[in-house]
């Protein structure tokens, strides 16, 4: 298992429940592979620095997860046909930097 994060740009007229569907498809895809989702962080509206799609903001979502290569690729099939979504990138962190944020919070809760 490799540890990976996406960052994924929804549109910002897209609904709460579309961008729920959304993320639901991509996390059943790497579930499916043997895969784990891990801290899902929605961050909201912010604006571009650019046009986008002839929009000025999107509402951005950042999503952790473990999966084998397989996972992320069709985690990335999925998120590229996805209408919702503006921009989408799956980066693979280093197996030192991944799960930091978790494995940060299960040590401070057996504190």
């Amino acid at each position: 298992m490799r540890p990976y994060e996406t960052l994924i740009i929804f549109d910002p007229d897209s609904e709460e429940t579309a961008v729920t569907a959304v993320l639901d498809r991509v996390a059943d895809a790497i579930k499916a592979d043997g895969g784990a989702v891990g801290e899902v962080d929605r961050w909201g509206k912010r604006t571009f620095a650019y046009e986008l799609r002839h929009k000025r903001e999107g509402y951005y979502v950042l999503v952790e997860f473990t999966s084998e290569p397989k996972g992320a690729t069709d985690a990335d099939r999925l998120l590229y046909l996805a209408d919702e979504v503006m921009r989408h990138k799956i980066i693979r962190l280093p197996d030192k930097v991944g799960g930091r944020r978790g494995a940060a919070k299960a040590a401070g809760s057996a504190r």
